[in-house]
């Protein structure tokens, strides 16, 4: 038997079920207890639970879009797993389901290799759903600045994400034998650098960065900071011309690599500068003589800014087609910050981070940018190029 027959309700924002709907399955006493009683949260930004509603308790073997027939060809230990939901990747698509050990309360989670599925394996999540809960919670509440971290709202900087770290690291680590899980680490050491940089409310730009954020990171000599003479006469917003000499850029953001041949020159100069007859003029978008190429991105990606609204875009070249990237040259600025410090703090952890389950790395990353810079990664973008470079394994880009 691979599928159970189940009630589920909502009650109180809570997803329950009864008493019933758990044999024979769920054994364990204090596992039953919870799904009968408290429940699981009906919303959640990291986990959903809402096919327990229509489809109940299913086992990984008869899950729906999960390993089909697979039969034998899955382990011992995975046929029995109950699915209860699933781990949130960018957009709300569920990108892992959530497991239940129903003999042990044990939570994890799996990858479906509909094709392979000898290859599944089980990653530990919590020894409980309370443990779930309360970390998932704790997780809401940072993203939030609400409960235990209300106190972090109006706050903004190093210091405070420094704190907020320990703090969240405090929560995972009560209760988690042998240590949290990877996902929970990755939290604790990524989610907080959101709280790097505040609204802007002086710079005229969607960020404040702190004054030294970026020469901190970089170091000095590694910030590119620019003078007005340095400025095509196309960029006319005027935050964006005083970012670019008051706070400037990485020269090398990994990803990004700064244009250093001053002055800065809009896209179409660039084409008739540097690759005359390379580049057919009618394939150049539009407002290619409004658009400052700031650098260079992988492959055949250039870096724009639009020199009357500030907009970051990606030119890419092969496609002849403009994506958003950043909202402007402040977000910019934080992606670059965000990469760079979640590569130091993986080379201080050992590089246990990208080793151990990179695509929920990437989901943080994902989950982190998008809470500070909504652009590109909304529902409605059918591509944008951090998205799909954080998702990249095979690159290795994180």
């Amino acid at each position: 038997m691979s599928t159970i027959d189940t009630v589920a309700t909502d009650v109180a924002a809570a997803i329950t079920l009864t008493e019933d709907a758990l044999d024979p399955f769920v054994t364990h006493a204090s596992t039953r207890s919870w799904l009968t009683g408290p429940g699981l949260p009906c919303e959640s930004g990291l986990f959903s639970f809402a096919r327990l509603r229509s489809e109940g308790l299913r086992t990984v073997t008869g899950s729906a879009g999960g390993a089909g027939d697979a039969g034998d060809r899955l382990s011992a230990e995975l046929r029995d797993q109950l699915v209860i939901g699933g781990l949130l990747g960018p957009a709300g698509t569920e990108i892992e389901p959530v497991l239940l050990d129903g003999a042990t309360g044990e939570i994890s989670t799996t990858y479906f290799f509909h094709d392979r599925p000898d290859l599944m394996d089980i990653r530990p999540l919590a020894p409980s759903l309370p443990t779930l809960v309360r970390f998932a919670s704790a997780t809401d509440e940072l993203a939030g600045l609400r409960g235990q971290f209300a106190a972090y709202a109006g706050r903004y900087g190093t210091k405070a994400v420094a704190e907020a770290s320990r703090q969240l690291l405090a929560v995972f680590e009560e209760g988690a034998d042998g240590g949290p899980a990877p996902l929970w680490r990755m939290a604790a050491l990524i989610r907080p650098l959101a709280l790097a940089a505040g609204p802007g409310t002086v710079s005229g730009l969607a960020l404040d960065l702190p004054t030294r954020l970026l020469d901190q990171e970089f170091g000095r000599g590694g910030v590119v900071r620019f003078e007005e003479v340095d400025f095509p006469a196309a960029l006319t917003h005027g935050p964006t011309r005083r970012f670019l000499c008051e706070t400037g850029l990485p020269e090398d953001g990994f990803l990004f690599q700064l244009d250093t041949d001053l002055p800065l020159r809009t896209l179409a100069e660039y084409y008739t500068d540097d690759r005359p007859g390379e580049f057919p003029a009618d394939r150049l978008p539009a407002r290619a003589d409004r658009l400052v190429r700031l650098g260079h991105l992988i492959e055949d990606n250039s870096l724009v800014v639009d020199g009357t609204t500030g907009a970051v875009l990606n030119w890419s070249e092969s496609e002849s087609v403009l994506y958003p990237l950043n909202t402007d040259i402040s977000t910019l600025a934080f992606t670059l910050w965000l990469l760079h410090r979640e590569h130091a703090i993986d080379e201080e952890s050992g590089h246990t981070l990208t080793s151990e389950t990179y695509d929920q790395l990437a989901m943080t990353m994902i989950q982190v940018l998008s809470a500070v810079d909504p652009t590109g990664t909304t529902t409605d973008a059918d591509w944008h190029y951090w998205t799909e470079l954080f998702q990249d394994e095979a690159g290795g880009v994180l």
